[in-house]
Order: C-alpha cells, then structure tokens, then sequence
C-alpha cells in the first residue's frame, strides 16, 4: 500500500498541550474512480502541509480496495475546519463525493507529546466508530 508518512508541517505553538486528532477511512464506488481520487487527495496532502494548526497529516492508498485512510492533527477543531472549507480541499471533496461508496469518520484529543499517532491507533478507532454508526 503507498503511504504518505507522518509529515510536520507546524510546531505546536507554545503552551499548547493537546491536539485535535482526525482520521477518517474513505471507500470509493469503483476501481475506474481511484486514479481520480489519489490525484485529488495529493493536491489536498500539499494543502494541509501550508495549512495553518496543521500538526501533522498521514495518508495510505490502499488502489485495489479502493480505500484510502487519512491521518491529521490540528492545534483545534477551528484550524482543522477552516482546512476543510479552503480551496483547493473544499472543492475536492464536493467533487468527489458521487463516487464515494463510504466513509467513517474520528476525532480524539492526545497530549500533544504523543504526536505522531500510530497507524493501529488510528484503524482501531476508525474500527470502533464504523461499528458504533447505524446501519441504513
């Protein structure tokens, strides 16, 4: 599987002493729509490396399953919202969305001495959220 490692873009800034973690596990409807998807994700990685609050950011592709999981920490919820709604990220994931097929979502506060986060860390979360959402 590729994966994108565990990136710095920001030191925390002084006196800060927990961060907002998110990962998220995203499924696409088909093979035909991973090109697109990677492509797309790698514009969003580069955004996240310049944005601000940003304390670090991970990613795995995982083509054959058409699975992709990100990995961010965020000095606040605030800084990790505004990432979302700036371009080129905002646009990306409105233009993404008829392919999706799913998607879970996971945030969790870490002291911020136990940055980076594990990748099993993160699965096992993402794991627990799927299981906890109702079915449709």
């Amino acid at each position: 599987m590729p994966t994108l490692p565990w990136t710095t873009p920001n030191a925390p800034r002084p006196g800060l002493t927990t961060a907002l973690v998110m990962a998220s596990r995203l499924e696409v409807r088909s093979l035909k729509d991973v090109p697109r998807f990677f492509l797309r994700s790698l514009v969003a990685w580069k955004q996240v490396r310049g944005a601000h609050g940003a304390l670090g950011a991970s990613l795995i592709a995982d083509p054959l399953r058409r699975t992709f999981w990100t990995l961010s920490a965020w000095e606040s919820r605030e800084q990790l919202y505004a990432y979302a709604k700036t371009e080129p990220h905002n646009s990306i994931m409105k233009g993404l969305r008829p392919t999706m097929r799913h998607s879970v979502f996971t945030f969790w506060e870490v002291p911020v001495g136990e940055l980076p986060i594990t990748w099993s860390d993160a699965k096992r979360r993402l794991a627990e959220q799927q299981a906890a959402e109702p079915r449709s």
